[in-house]
């Protein structure tokens, strides 16, 4: 038997200007598995965990997985929540006898104690087996990574692609690393840059853009004597913390000393291409004028609700786009997730094909994206939001919207739901007998994640921001906690 490793997953990009904490019951409504489950449900799917497993068969090792918690993004983790996360994690580091430890973790999140949840994470489990125990991590590059974070484990690794379809293949590139440096072959550390801005330009976009000649640069020095690892973090910027935005990590030989020109090489480029955009945000109005006037002839125009992204922590019940779409008498259209858990559970008894008059979305914050709709349609779904996706990121793997209904309002097939989800897998639609291929217009509520399924059935992407919480309009959000100057808070900001 080879080496023993313990692991576990502690995930959450938290959103601090959603007022919604995230308790327990928001990791049950994504995933709280214990090891044994977690194996087994996500063992051979795109997840970290199973790229652990996969070097883990490879050299042998005896991997004790503890827990896989993860929840949709939204407000601050609770006290109670992250204490009950962390005790498995630290029960059985107590025990000892482990020769490394192996963390799949986010990277953004905040809880009701710390600004750092994941350094506190470290912190505590740094607490239990000391200093030298090599540890492990990997990342979401939409990470805030923090100096503590880099301070307290040698290996932090990111996904190099956004839309993440990596994420298997990060687990194995850094199990890899975590297996060198336990056979004393590497003396790994992770030093970090990092520059004045709340995030990258493009939110770390790597299908097109300066994102792709970055990472090609970042493999290029991973080519080099002691350098293994190179991270590209677009940040998180809907945390107001003080430790917010673009990083650069690199992974190389404790005493390489080239690794901060590689890291300063990289995010000096972020900062110098600060302006250069790529996404072209829509007002709602001006989307559904494009909606109106769109003949589909080579795939359905695919309209992605930017700011209203329940991914990145937003309340997902903004209907500002819905309602100009109907405005607009689009037709042939779907809609989704609209999350509002009251109208969904309230459909549930209702029979099929009922006609229908009620109040949906816009429930939680009218400044972010709108007042509630009044609408009247056909009930054409209701159930259990169950789906098993099929594409590049969600591929075989189980998520649930909870209560569930489709309601068709003048041509328009809008998905009501009330766990909050990203729309990411067209699954997320078929499984409630909307297929988006065969639509004229698809409306959903991503920012980039959607690309990987829907790009290759589209026939043209184009983006709104519809005031929602996660606006690119970033002077309308309450910061109080960010270190000022910020870029762009503070458009003067120099470094």
């Amino acid at each position: 038997m080879g080496f023993t490793i313990l692991s576990a997953e502690i995930s959450h990009e938290t959103n601090t200007f959603n007022i919604r904490p995230t308790d327990l019951q928001a990791f049950r409504d994504r995933y709280l598995l214990d090891g044994p489950s977690a194996v087994g449900a996500k063992g051979h799917t795109n997840t970290e965990l199973a790229g652990l497993l996969d070097v883990g068969r490879a050299h042998d090792w005896d991997v004790t997985h503890v827990i896989s918690a993860a929840a949709g993004p939204g407000g601050r983790v609770t006290r109670a929540a992250f204490k009950t996360l962390l005790a498995p994690l630290l029960e059985a580091a107590a025990q000892g006898g482990w020769d490394g430890v192996f963390l799949i973790l986010h990277g953004a999140m905040v809880i009701e104690a710390h600004d750092d949840g994941e350094g506190e994470i470290l912190r505590r489990l740094r607490a239990v087996i000391g200093p030298d125990l090599p540890v492990a991590v990997t990342l979401d590059p939409h990470a805030n990574v923090t100096s503590a974070m880099c301070d307290l484990a040698q290996i932090l690794v990111s996904f190099t692609t956004y839309p993440h379809v990596d994420i298997r293949a990060t687990g194995r590139r850094t199990a890899e690393l975590l297996h060198r440096t336990m056979a004393g072959d590497i003396r790994p550390r992770t030093i970090r840059a990092h520059r004045p801005m709340l995030e990258e330009a493009n939110g770390g976009r790597t299908d097109v853009g300066p994102m792709i000649d970055r990472q090609a640069m970042a493999r290029a020095f991973e080519a080099r004597r002691d350098v293994f690892a190179i991270s590209i973090n677009g940040g998180f910027p809907c945390a107001d913390i003080a430790e917010v935005g673009p990083t650069v990590l690199v992974t190389g030989e404790s005493h390489a000393g080239p690794l901060t020109g590689m890291a300063d090489e990289l995010a000096d480029d972020i900062w110098a291409r600060r302006h250069d955009t790529l996404n072209n945000y829509l007002s709602t109005s001006e989307a559904a004028d494009i909606a109106r006037g769109w003949r589909p002839g080579g795939g359905p125009l695919v309209i992605a609700d930017y700011a209203d992204n329940p991914g990145s922590g937003a309340y997902g019940d903004a209907p500002a786009l819905l309602r100009s779409l109907l405005d607009a008498d689009v037709e042939n259209a779907c809609f989704g997730p609209l999350i509002d858990a009251a109208t969904a559970r309230g459909l549930q008894e209702t029979p099929l094909g009922s006609q229908v008059t009620c109040t949906i979305g816009g429930r939680t914050a009218r400044e972010f994206g709108g007042g509630p709709l009044k609408v009247s349609g056909t009930l054409m779904w209701r159930g259990e939001g169950r789906v098993v996706g099929d594409g590049p990121i969600l591929g075989g793997q189980e998520r649930s919207f909870g209560a569930t209904a489709v309601l068709r309002v003048s041509g328009i097939d809008i998905l009501i739901v009330s766990i909050p989800h990203q729309m990411l897998d067209l699954q997320q639609f078929r499984a409630f007998d909307i297929d988006p291929a065969t639509k004229s217009v698809v409306a959903l509520k991503s920012m980039q994640h959607f690309r990987a399924a829907f790009a290759p059935i589209a026939g043209r992407v184009i983006i709104c921001d519809s005031g929602a919480l996660c606006t690119t309009k970033y002077d309308r959000l309450p910061y109080r906690n960010v270190p000022r100057p910020i870029f762009p808070l503070d458009m003067g900001t120099t470094v």
